[in-house]
């Protein structure tokens, strides 16, 4: 039949000698008709509301005495698609949504990693200035004063009173010191590359708070690394070493551990201790004049993420940072975009087979 049949009309006959007009008749379209319709004995029957396809189409008749023709007669026929009923057409069209869902997902992610693009680099800016204040003003003022204390010091004599506690003083002082030229350095640290330098700064950090070896410490990385974003990598660091910092400095712990999970669908820290715990309540509201947990749960807010804390009293604390993949890796959206061209293929190539079969 004509390309875009959707009604048609068949009629039909049998051949009768005693009493033609007597004749019934019953019909059945495979595909359309569940079972048998009666069709007494009208000699025509319509369809309509018909698609494109393949159809065969049965007609059996009964003589007068009503002795069934159980062999009948069998019209086989095809309707054709119109182009846009073609599996050609519905395979554009899936293509053109795919396409529109793909430049609407890679506008979102560039949207996003845009925005903390620019955020990082504000915050790196602003961090440089307060760096520089402080350096003039807060440090300055600091190393002035050690240096005087340490003068005062050298003129008191040895067996004074006075001269355990002022040498205890100067090493409170030279302590102070030594973490405010840290710090500063970490708020003036420009980009680095958190590919290959994440592991190794967590592995500095101990050094940097001078532990020495007293406390067992790793780092696991497991997944194949991939680059991040700048910005995820300087958050991820900085909310890794605040909790590396109070695990340290704070729980009581023998063994702490620090777990890097590179997977498709996130990026993901873990820092474990085998310390003292944290009270609940402190992990759920934080501790008054202290933002270590606000602090942390805010940069992972900041980058989509998501911060866990999980501890128990005696039973040491875990910090979990996870970030979905397509908000942390540079790569993501490549190999995204190769896996779906793969799978788009397998399946172009699944409907030619079925197009051929049939």
């Amino acid at each position: 039949m004509a390309k875009g049949t959707t009604s048609f009309r068949i009629s039909y006959t049998a051949l009768s000698l005693a009493v033609p007009e007597r004749v019934h008749f019953r019909y059945r379209l495979d595909g359309i008709d569940d079972e048998w319709k009666e069709a007494d004995t009208r000699r025509e029957v319509s369809y309509t509301n018909l698609g494109p396809g393949s159809y065969r189409f049965h007609v059996i008749a009964a003589n007068n005495d009503g002795i069934w023709n159980e062999e009948g007669a069998v019209l086989e026929f095809k309707i054709l698609p119109l182009f846009y009923q073609t599996y050609w057409f519905y395979l554009l069209c899936f293509l053109a949504l795919a396409c529109l869902a793909w430049a609407a997902y890679r506008f979102r992610v560039r949207q996003l990693q845009g925005r903390m693009q620019m955020q990082f680099e504000e915050r790196l800016s602003e961090r440089t200035r307060i760096a520089q204040d402080l350096h003039d003003t807060l440090l300055q003022g600091v190393v002035s004063a050690a240096m005087q204390l340490d003068v005062a010091t050298e003129r008191v004599g040895e067996k004074s009173p006075a001269k355990p506690m002022l040498d205890h003083i100067n090493g409170l002082m030279a302590n102070v010191i030594a973490e405010g030229r840290n710090a500063l350095k970490g708020l003036r640290s420009p980009t680095v590359n958190y590919l290959t330098d994440l592991e190794q700064r967590f592995s500095d950090i101990r050094q940097d708070l001078e532990i020495g070896e007293r406390i067992s410490f790793r780092t696991i990385v497991s997944g194949q690394p991939r680059p991040l974003l700048s910005v995820i990598g300087e958050e991820t660091h900085q909310i890794t070493r605040e909790a590396l910092t109070n695990a340290f400095r704070h729980s009581g712990a023998t063994a702490i551990e620090v777990e890097i999970e590179y997977t498709e669908r996130q990026f993901r820290i873990v820092v474990r201790d085998n310390g003292s715990g944290i009270d609940p309540a402190i992990v759920k509201s934080g501790r008054e004049g202290h933002f270590g947990l606000s602090g942390m749960r805010e940069r992972a807010h900041n980058v989509e993420g998501q911060l866990r804390v999980y501890s128990r009293s005696k039973g040491g604390t875990e910090v979990e940072l996870t970030i979905p993949g397509r908000i942390a890796f540079e790569t993501h959206a490549l190999h995204f975009a190769g896996k779906w061209f793969s799978s788009l293929n397998r399946r172009k190539t699944r409907l030619n087979k079925e197009a051929s079969n049939k």
